[in-house]
């Protein structure tokens, strides 16, 4: 007699037949229920938290549909991202124009603001929308020396923080640091020429630790049209390329192309300013943008229009009305989305 296993039994042999079924040995996983569905519930939890949580796309789109921190010069000369924006010269050539008030140039900035509003999107989905309050507190210090009578430098660094009242894993910081050269051309309507290199740092919540870093070169040309004493219209056109991209920490892959927050950016705007008194002005800039992303063959087309109204308390104190409408159509239509950010603005700015 002989006693072997076979697959699932135990058999004892008998002159080459099977005499008797001993044993069978059921495979069984025993499960303690409590524990394994807190485990599930757990990890749906941590799934659920990191689909939700802010990617490089989501960021930056977020971060460049944010309303503006900073008011705009009296008048504005610059628009960008959407945003109008200071640029060199406006504080004499500006005011001396429309003010007729000479002022000695002043090349260094100093600003903090708060701006605070409603946005109906806060992942920028196409479905499912959630909408929220931001506060997005930001500081910045602004160098731009005058080397020529029309040639200014550029030497930037800012610090933007944005913080979600009720869907708070989205909160992030973006950092900047940018240098460059301005140069406007009297002969040609006042025509302004931008060339900056920019270094964007997208940081997690409560941290300096980088989710995307990003290097780029930016051009930008911009001519304004005085309609009146009190009214502008500017027109213009920017390129935005990314250089080299790193995603959360990482040294970039071999294919470069696999970082998904990368992408190249190609805008044309016009903007509108009315000074309705010397403390009250309008903005208005309406852009279209074109970004085409280094992964997967996206291609977006973006229309946004910002919407300022800015109240100078004093020469420090600006507080604004402000407000973006955007909406997104990309090749790949899961990317499409529309958003609405509405609300207010604090500014504090001294320039010396």
């Amino acid at each position: 007699q002989h006693k072997f296993k076979h697959q699932n039994y135990w058999l004892e042999v008998c002159n080459g037949w099977p005499k008797k079924r001993l044993v069978r040995v059921k495979h069984c996983l025993r499960l303690h229920q409590p524990g394994f569905v807190a485990i599930l519930c757990a990890l749906c939890f941590i799934v659920a938290m990191e689909a939700s949580a802010q990617n490089p796309n989501q960021a930056q789109s977020t971060r460049d549909l944010a309303p503006s921190a900073f008011p705009a010069t009296v008048p504005p000369s610059g628009v960008e991202g959407g945003n109008v924006v200071a640029a060199p010269g406006d504080a004499d050539l500006g005011q001396q124009q429309i003010l007729k008030r000479v002022e000695e140039y002043q090349p260094f900035t100093i600003s903090a603001g708060v701006p605070f509003y409603w946005t109906s999107n806060v992942a920028l989905t196409k479905n499912n929308e959630q909408s929220d309050f931001v506060v997005a507190p930001a500081a910045a210090a602004f160098y731009e020396p005058r080397i020529t009578q029309n040639l200014y430098g550029l030497i930037d660094v800012r610090e933007q923080l944005f913080y979600y009242d009720r869907f708070d894993e989205f909160n992030f910081g973006s950092f900047d640091v940018e240098a460059g050269l301005r140069y406007i051309v009297p002969q040609w309507n006042n025509l302004l020429l931008r060339l900056e290199y920019d270094y964007n740092r997208l940081t997690k919540k409560n941290s300096f630790s980088a989710f995307f870093q990003n290097h780029a070169f930016i051009l930008n040309a911009e001519i304004p049209f005085r309609l009146d004493r009190a009214q502008q219209l500017s027109l213009g056109a920017t390129v935005n390329i990314s250089a080299a991209a790193e995603e959360s920490n990482q040294p970039p892959p071999p294919n470069v192309s696999a970082i998904s927050g990368r992408r190249n950016e190609y805008s044309a705007y016009l903007g509108y300013s009315l000074i309705v008194t010397r403390s009250f002005f309008i903005n208005a800039v309406g852009t279209i943008v074109v970004r085409q992303y280094w992964e997967g063959g996206r291609d977006d087309v973006s229309e946004i229009l910002a919407l300022t109204a800015n109240y100078r308390v004093n020469k420090y104190l600006t507080v604004s009305a402000v407000s973006t409408l955007a909406a997104d159509q990309s090749n790949q239509s899961v990317f499409d989305y529309q958003v609405a950010n509405v609300g207010g603005a604090v500014a504090f700015v001294v320039k010396f």
